[in-house]
């Protein structure tokens, strides 16, 4: 129980992290980290923290797939994880 916790909150930290470096990578024109990974992370745990990190900054707002289903995912994961835990 405690591992899921561990992982649940270090995937989550990671989703917040790999939004707040891609959206710096794109202000400066660098190479980007791929959508497919930015899911990845996602759909292992991240949600929570890759939704927030797209608030916090401002990125991937414009693309409906993130928009919609970082949020989706993030409440689905929730779930399970409350789920789980209970």
């Amino acid at each position: 129980m405690t591992m899921m916790l561990a992982i649940f909150v270090v995937m989550n930290i990671a989703g917040l992290f790999i939004m707040g470096v891609d959206k710096k990578r794109a202000r400066k024109h660098q190479y980007r980290i791929r959508e497919r990974t930015l899911w990845l992370v996602a759909l292992f745990g991240g949600a929570i923290g890759t939704t927030a990190g797209m608030q916090i900054y401002r990125h991937k707002t414009k693309h409906t797939s993130f928009k919609v289903g970082f949020p989706v995912l993030a409440i689905v994961e929730l779930v399970l994880f409350i789920k789980i835990l209970l």
